[in-house]
């Protein structure tokens, strides 16, 4: 009997690191216009709690954003100074101006055992990655590109100009979505779905068992 226990202890203990999830780097990113943010939001009145990582950017705030919440509204003399001081994990410039995701954003969710979650352009989660080979990368897509230039025009945000640009940005965009390892569809009226999709998404990264193997 006292043999079987042993075996049992030790059996437990190298299973114990497959027991306990560990939090996650998530990056939703995708085309312009896409409902990042509508997604984000639907995750979290579903009850996933996580911590959104405020990225900072240049460019002035747009109607209803505030600051600290959707975006940290920074000069571009603070931005280089957080660049100097090598505080931004990732920086880009987007449509003229200049974004960045601050370290500290991801280290201190993560040190307190909370997912940190980012919505950024292709272009950072691309560089993201590189430096967190283990974030997990979602594009989100609209089902088509008449429906993803329909909703730019509904939003209202942008002139003519602006919106044809950030339509030829999108094409371009596309053709790196092999880059991601997801990629989600937002359909016009069934966010819901696409809420649910993101959300197994992380939840079967944290039962992966390369995440969880404490490895050779």
């Amino acid at each position: 009997m006292e043999r079987i226990e042993h075996i049992d202890q030790g059996l437990e203990q190298e299973l114990k690191p497959y027991l306990q999830a560990h939090p996650l780097v998530v990056v939703i990113s995708g085309l312009s216009g896409v409902g990042k943010d509508v997604v984000l939001k639907g995750m979290r009145e579903k009850g996933y709690l996580f911590h959104r990582v405020v990225t900072v950017t240049t460019r002035s705030p747009r109607r209803g954003e505030i600051d600290g919440v959707d975006y940290k509204f920074v000069s571009e003399d603070e931005y280089q100074t957080m660049l100097e001081r090598g505080e931004l994990l990732e920086h880009a410039q987007v449509y003229g101006k200049l974004y960045g995701v601050p370290e500290r954003e991801i280290r201190e969710p993560l040190s307190r055992g909370q997912d940190a979650v980012l919505r950024i352009d292709v272009q950072g989660a691309e560089t993201l990655k590189a430096k967190l080979p283990q974030a997990v990368l979602v594009f989100l897509i609209a089902p088509s590109m008449e429906e993803l230039r329909r909703r730019l025009v509904g939003r209202g945000k942008d002139s003519p100009e602006e919106m044809e640009r950030r339509i030829n940005t999108a094409r371009e965009e596309l053709r790196r979505i092999a880059n991601f390892d997801y990629v989600v569809i937002n359909r016009d009226g069934r966010l819901d779905e696409a809420v649910r999709q993101v959300m197994a998404i992380v939840s079967a990264e944290k039962h992966r068992t390369s995440r969880l193997s404490p490895g050779p």
